[in-house]
């Protein structure tokens, strides 16, 4: 199996902890070891020549640093972001160049989990599946451990056998209401964004679905030259509605994993990732917190305390170069205020 790490967001909505030129999944947030380092030892057991990186060429040698033992080759660069229909389908490309026609598991440099012999497992299953039926995709769905809106959701068909599932639907954000239904009906799982497949068959869809995208991949796939010049040209759409959102349900599989899985995508999930009690903080640096709870106080600068008292659900980063405060509701706004930023001529601190 080839497994292919997805690394290339801006990570806009942890700002300040994420920047332009650091992004999320860089950044050692827990522990002493990034995500996306973290993401890579997971799947050593699967050989690192067998692990790719797809990432922007800005943060080739930010890689390069963290993973050294990685191929040079294995780092599957692109110019410009192009949502991830593009990125799929170029990495696809080149891996198939390689001479590889087998299983391709997708996977995220950004994400945590505490289970990772679950992981494993189910991946080395997925593979298996594949190999029994490559015309399928193989979704992994997180067992939900309460109603987050702020995630993809798959709901489970009839059980196939141990932890398979037959695959129905799925919805992205539901609202919280329906979230809570969903949650309480056991009929649902998170979607983690997880999937393993043959390349050749995913490869055939883009020909089928995206014959244009398909054809301008192809003519520049093996000349990184070519890439600069033509790739922003792309359609800008994500992989979801160009393939996953086309195919017949009956197309894909659903393995219910157990993985503890988190994606510390905003500042409050990173908050609920780290100290999960709402009746505690998560606190960084040099903090003094008094009568608040269920908030996240990070101080990035040695030589100021930051000091808070009467907080509830509050987050505060403090960086070299920004200070955030804002709610935890108000947390999603993140990305507004960063076009706000920009338009102010503020771009070194984006």
């Amino acid at each position: 199996m080839r497994i292919i790490i997805f690394a290339g967001g801006a990570g806009t909505r942890l700002w300040p902890l994420s920047r332009k030129n650091s992004p999320k999944q860089f950044g050692t947030f827990v522990g002493d070891k990034s995500t996306l380092q973290m993401a890579v030892d997971r799947v050593r057991s699967f050989g690192i020549e067998n692990v790719y990186i797809s990432t922007n060429e800005n943060y080739a040698d930010i890689i390069k640093t963290q993973i050294p033992e990685l191929p040079e080759k294995n780092i599957l660069l692109e110019p410009v972001r192009r949502d991830l229909a593009a990125a799929v389908g170029l990495s696809l490309l080149r891996v198939k160049e390689s001479g590889y026609d087998g299983t391709i598991a997708i996977l995220w440099a950004d994400h945590l989990m505490k289970n990772e012999d679950k992981f494993v497992e189910a991946l080395n299953k997925g593979e298996g599946l594949i190999a029994e039926n490559s015309n399928r995709f193989v979704f992994l769905g997180e067992k939900p451990r309460f109603a987050n809106h702020n995630l993809g959701w798959i709901r489970l068909g009839n059980k196939k056998e141990s932890n398979e599932f037959e695959f129905l639907e799925w919805k992205y954000r539901p609202e919280l209401e329906d979230c809570e239904k969903m949650f309480e009906s056991g009929e649902w799982v998170w979607n983690p964004g997880y999937f393993i497949f043959n390349i050749d068959f995913v490869l055939d869809l883009y020909k089928e679905l995206m014959p244009y995208m398909y054809d301008d991949l192809k003519k520049m796939s093996g000349d990184y030259g070519k890439i600069k010049e033509l790739y922003h040209t792309l359609e800008a759409i994500s992989f979801d509605d160009a393939i996953l959102e086309k195919i017949d349900k009956t197309q894909a599989t659903v393995l219910k994993v157990d993985l503890e899985w988190s994606d510390p995508g905003t500042l409050y999930a990173l908050k609920e990732a780290i100290e999960p009690d709402k009746h505690k903080n998560c606190e960084q640096g040099l903090v003094l917190s008094h009568n608040t709870t269920d908030s996240f106080i990070c101080n990035e600068d040695r030589d100021k305390l930051i000091a808070v008292i009467g907080l509830e659900g509050m987050m505060v980063v403090n960086t070299k170069e920004a200070l955030l405060v804002c709610h935890k509701d108000d947390v999603p706004e993140v990305k507004e205020l960063l076009k706000k930023v920009e338009d102010k001529g503020l771009s070194k601190f984006l």
